[in-house]
């Protein structure tokens, strides 16, 4: 399995650096963190987070990680999304890169291609 993708806030990947550890609100609300594939990060980032400032995207490497990651669909259709249900090790992000819109007010995948 290839890297999944997280969008969060700068501060929160912050917070994450200092405890060592990623947890988002809907790790407690819904029981897992969201994330996408290579190829829905930028789909996901224009429909969810239009006008944001101050994002991140981290790259995050499923082996590494201590809890599942479970590729599902829970909001419909059958499109399949990776879901971590559990937190997220800091050392299980291998890159993190800054979200920020273009001049077009569209994000853009900011990893260079693999």
């Amino acid at each position: 399995m290839g890297q999944v993708y997280h969008i969060t806030t700068a501060d929160q990947w912050r917070r994450a650096q200092v405890t060592g550890v990623y947890r988002t609100a809907s790790l407690d609300t819904e029981g897992f963190v969201h994330c996408s594939t290579r190829d829905q990060v930028v789909r996901v980032a224009n429909q969810r987070f239009a006008g944001w400032t101050g994002l991140v995207l981290l790259a995050v490497d499923p082996s590494r990680v201590n809890s599942p990651v479970v590729f599902e669909n829970t909001e419909g259709g059958s499109e399949l999304f990776p879901h971590v249900y559990g937190p997220i090790g800091a050392d299980a992000v291998d890159a993190v890169a800054v979200l920020k819109p273009g001049s077009d007010g569209r994000f853009a995948f900011p990893f260079a291609a693999a």
